[in-house]
C-alpha cells in the first residue's frame, strides 16, 4: 500500500496548523519589502518534513510545548534560508515550480531576505534561552556550508570516493534531518537516550532521503520529478550511482566517462551515461545502500514503545526510499 504524506501527519496534524499559524507570526516584518517577499515564500507550499520530524520527535519523547514549536520554526527558517541563496548561488529560476525568489526581486535581495530568515531563527532561540537548540543548529550550519564546499572541490577534481561521497550527503542533508529530530526530542526530555537515538534515525534517514534522491536523478521521470535528468551530472556532481559504476568498469571506459563529463555534458551524451550507469549496476547498488540505511533508521526506534507517532517515523522512512518525487 502507498503511504501518503497525510497518514504521516495524523498524529500531530493539529500542531502542524499552530506550528503554521506561528511560524508566519515569526516571519513578520515592518518592513513592506521584506513582508512581501516572505509571503511569496510561503505561498510555495512545500512538503514541511523538517517541523514534522520535530512535532512527532517531541511528542513520543514526551510532549510537545511552546519550545516545541520554536524549534520547529528554528529548523524551517534555516532550510527556507538556505532553498533562498542556493536558488542565487544555481542562478535557479523555478523553485517548486514558480519563479525563483532571485528571478523576480534579483540576488542582492535574495541573499538579503536569506540573511533575515536565519537572523529570525537565531533570535527565536536567544530571545526564550534555547541555547542548547542555538548550540545545535549553528553546528549544523558550519557543516552544511563544508559539505557544500567539499562537493564543490571534489567535483572539480573528479576523484569523488564512496567515503567522501557520503561524507558529503551527511553533512549537506543528513545533518539538518538530524538536527530537526534532535532539536525535536530535547525540546520535550533530557533523557540522553532518547536524544541520542533521534539524532541517529535523522542521521540515517536524511542519508537514505539523498541518495534516493541521486537515484532518481538517474531514473525519475521528468514530469513526475520536475527536473532534468541528468541535472547532477551537468554539474559535474558524482554521486553514488555513477561512483559504483566508475569503480566497476574498464580504466578505458571510466576515462572517457570522466572525459565527456569533464568537457560539460549535453543533451546528447547524456542518455549515454546514464545507460552506462544502469549497465554497471549503479542503480541497484545504490538502491541496496539506500535501503540499508532506511532499515539503520528504523533500528534506532526499537528503544520506543510503540505509538501512532512511532508508526509515523518508521512509514516515514519508507515514503522516503519509494518516493518518485
Amino acid at each position: 500500500m502507498k503511504i501518503k504524506l497525510s497518514q504521516i501527519q495524523q498524529p500531530v496534524r493539529i500542531e502542524l496548523n499552530e506550528f503554521h499559524d506561528k511560524f508566519k507570526i515569526y516571519l513578520k516584518s515592518e518592513i513592506k519589502l521584506v513582508d512581501y517577499a516572505i509571503r511569496f515564500i510561503l505561498s510555495q507550499k512545500g512538503k514541511k518534513i523538517r517541523p514534522l520530524l520535530v512535532l512527532l520527535a517531541a511528542k513520543m519523547s514526551g510532549e510537545i510545548t511552546e519550545r516545541s514549536y520554536r524549534g520547529a520554526s528554528l529548523v524551517e527558517l534555516l532550510h527556507t534560508a538556505t532553498l533562498v541563496h542556493d536558488d542565487v548561488v544555481d542562478k535557479a529560476e523555478k523553485r517548486r515550480g514558480l519563479p525563483s525568489l532571485n528571478k523576480i526581486w534579483g540576488n542582492k535581495i535574495s541573499v538579503l531576505v536569506g540573511d533575515f530568515l536565519l537572523s529570525k531563527g537565531l533570535m527565536i532561540s536567544v530571545d526564550n534561552n534555547d541555547y542548547d537548540l542555538l548550540g545545535t543548529i549553528t553546528n549544523t550550519v558550519k557543516r552544511m556550508s563544508e559539505g557544500e564546499l567539499l562537493q564543490i572541490y571534489k567535483a572539480k577534481k573528479m576523484d569523488i570516493d564512496e567515503s567522501t561521497y557520503y561524507k558529503i550527503i551527511s553533512d549537506k542533508t543528513a545533518s539538518l534531518i538530524s538536527t530537526c529530530c534532535e532539536i525535536g526530542a530535547r525540546s520535550s526530555t533530557d533523557d540522553i537516550s532518547k536524544i541520542e537515538a533521534f539524532r541517529n534515525y535523522g542521521e540515517y534517514l536524511g542519508i537514505a532521503f539523498q541518495i534516493q534522491d541521486d537515484i532518481l536523478d538517474f531514473v525519475g521521470e521528468t514530469k513526475v520529478f520536475g527536473k532534468i535528468q541528468g541535472g547532477d551530472l551537468k554539474e559535474s556532481k558524482l554521486t553514488l550511482p555513477l561512483i559504483y559504476a566508475l569503480n566497476n568498469s574498464s580504466e578505458d571506459r571510466r576515462k572517457a566517462i570522466k572525459k565527456n563529463i569533464k568537457r560539460g555534458v549535453t543533451d546528447e551524451n547524456i542518455k549515454d551515461i546514464i545507460s552506462f550507469i544502469k549497465e554497471s549496476g549503479g542503480i541497484e547498488y545504490s538502491q541496496q545502500v539506500a535501503q540499508k540505511y532506511s532499515d539503520k533508521a528504523k533500528e534506532c526506534l526499537t528503544i520506543f514503545e510503540d505509538s501512532d507517532e512511532k508508526t509515523s517515523l518508521i512509514n516515514l522512512v519508507n515514503f522516503v526510499v519509494y518516493r518518485n518525487k
